[in-house]
């Protein structure tokens, strides 16, 4: 029986991180991947599906610098076409990883890759099952699961991959549907419905059980994004519920109920089921190794990464803690450190985790919005710029988007959490992120030189609104620009300029807009 000081159990995004983490600490690693290396991070999903966005967006912004001119010429494109990008883009990314491991495996002779399925025996002992049926059963010390999550189902909704479909089937299609109608107003049933609506040639219906999409954002972000999809012409179904779902006649007939009792029956050539997904756990026989479940995947608790068998950790979409690529890697290079470390190590914080919306526009985020903060009453302070504030939005001819920059109600105003919306958002967010792991205000971001022209500066301007310093004044720009506080359910305006002048200033700005306009 070989014998390894580490098994990883799947190798998706947070496998191979541990992989290879583990090899900075000269141990002996067995990766085991059922099906192909790099996981649903390539196939089917965060690679594929944001290499489709990018081509996405940029087509429809040739669609709407073009018009018309743009049908019958050589930049109309098929879904042929968007598969080739996306096929070109996953075969890069799968030449690396397997290149890298090859390589790693032949200097150090200390990693060994198996392709078939993994199981366990006992809480040290796990079987491969190969493809061709042959089975080994190795001994590891320590184990992570890795093995990732699959699109979950809907009870009585039979999904066929080639009518109604999940993400592991919506890329594969052979031409762009006529009509899609998309379940689930999350973040990946409204990136879709986002990329289908940018080609322009799919109609796009959505179904949203809440009354407006993205409800776990604030208001103002939601409703710009859903102002955007149906300026494409995609129709939100919002408070309503799906009632059914079946193919008939070759489409894909739907029922939905409104919030006010109606019913409507719609018939679209393809469905998406995008209603969140589960753990990927039935062939791991987790109860052999004495394992803990919970309701959302292996149970994890408060242990940081640590399953209740001390020598098994449960890593990425497997856990049901976040399912995004950046939080797997970290929880997986986490969890070899803790294993093999000779010194203390902190638990991960998942208070500054970054995400991406890949929506229209671009939603970055870390941390608090104002919703869950005021769901739990808790004061703050609040400042937001809008884009159009911005050289760097404005030379780009991409002024449509805002920050809001978010810190405690308190001389300290630490920072609680940011939203960027727009062109380039992603690239302002980490700085961010930064400051709140390391518990900081925003004094810093307010006396730093940043580049310029750039997105970013607008980050700075918003500091400098909530110290009272910053260049463009509120009372001023009142539709573009907002500072307030809140506190015990009341919205105060946060106004350095005292009452008489703020005034004052209104008026001056008011009449000059009209004469502006006029």
């Amino acid at each position: 029986m070989d014998k390894y000081d580490l098994c990883v159990i799947g190798g998706g995004p947070a496998g191979y991180a541990a992989a290879m983490r583990a090899i900075d600490f000269d141990k002996k690693v067995l990766l085991i991947e059922k099906e192909k290396l790099g996981g649903a991070g390539i196939y089917d999903g965060a690679l594929s599906s944001k290499t489709m966005w990018e081509l996405s967006s940029r087509y429809r912004k040739l669609y709407d610098e073009l018009g018309d001119d743009l049908e019958g010429s050589k930049l109309d494109i098929t879904f042929d076409k968007v598969k080739k990008t996306i096929e070109a883009a996953i075969f890069d990314r799968k030449f690396q990883l397997t290149c890298h491991l090859r390589i790693i495996h032949a200097e150090t002779n200390l990693i060994t890759y198996e392709k078939g399925v993994a199981s366990f025996i006992t809480d040290k002992e796990i079987k491969i099952t190969k493809d061709s049926g042959v089975e080994q059963i190795i001994y590891a010390d320590y184990t992570i699961i890795a093995s990732g999550s699959r699109p979950r189902h809907l009870p009585d909704i039979e999904v066929d991959e080639k009518n109604i479909l999940t993400s592991d089937g919506i890329m594969h299609l052979d031409e762009f549907p006529k009509s899609l109608v998309v379940v689930g107003a999350g973040v990946i049933g409204c990136e879709f419905a986002t990329m289908f609506a940018n080609f322009g040639k799919t109609k796009v219906y959505l179904i949203d059980r809440a009354k407006r999409i993205l409800p776990f954002e604030d208001k103002d972000i939601s409703d710009l994004v859903s102002k955007n999809m149906e300026k494409r012409g995609v129709v939100i179904h919002r408070t309503a519920i799906l009632k059914r779902m079946e193919v008939k006649d070759g489409m894909v007939e739907y029922e939905i109920e409104n919030e006010n009792g109606e019913t409507e029956v719609l018939r679209v050539e393809k469905a998406l089921l995008s209603v969140g997904r589960v753990p990927n756990i039935k062939s791991l026989k987790i109860e052999n190794a004495g394992v803990k479940m919970s309701k959302r995947g292996v149970h994890i608790g408060d242990k940081d990464t640590q399953t209740n068998i001390p020598h098994i950790f449960a890593v990425g979409d497997v856990s049901g803690r976040m399912p995004l690529v950046n939080v797997g890697e970290r929880e997986a290079r986490h969890a070899v450190v803790k294993m093999f470390a000779d010194f203390p190590v902190r638990a991960i914080n998942y208070e500054n985790v970054s995400t991406i919306m890949f929506l229209m526009p671009v939603v970055a985020a870390v941390g608090a919005n104002e919703k869950m903060l005021r769901e739990k009453n808790i004061p703050y302070r609040m400042a937001k710029v809008d884009y159009s504030t911005i050289a760097r939005a404005i030379s780009m001819g991409s002024p449509e988007g805002f920050f809001k920059l978010i810190v405690t109600d308190d001389d300290e105003m630490k920072l609680l959490g940011m939203r960027a919306v727009g062109y380039h958002a992603s690239s302002a967010i980490q700085s961010i992120a930064l400051l709140m792991y390391m518990n900081k205000g925003i004094d810093e971001l307010a006396h730093m030189i940043h580049p310029h022209p750039s997105i970013v500066e607008g980050v700075q301007e918003a500091a400098r609104m909530l110290l009272g310093k910053s260049i463009y004044k509120s009372a001023v720009f009142k539709d573009k620009l907002k500072c307030y506080k809140y506190r015990d359910g009341v919205t105060t305006p946060l106004n350095v300029i005292e009452e008489g002048r703020r005034i004052k200033f209104e008026e001056v700005a008011r009449k000059f807009n009209e004469e502006y306009e006029d």
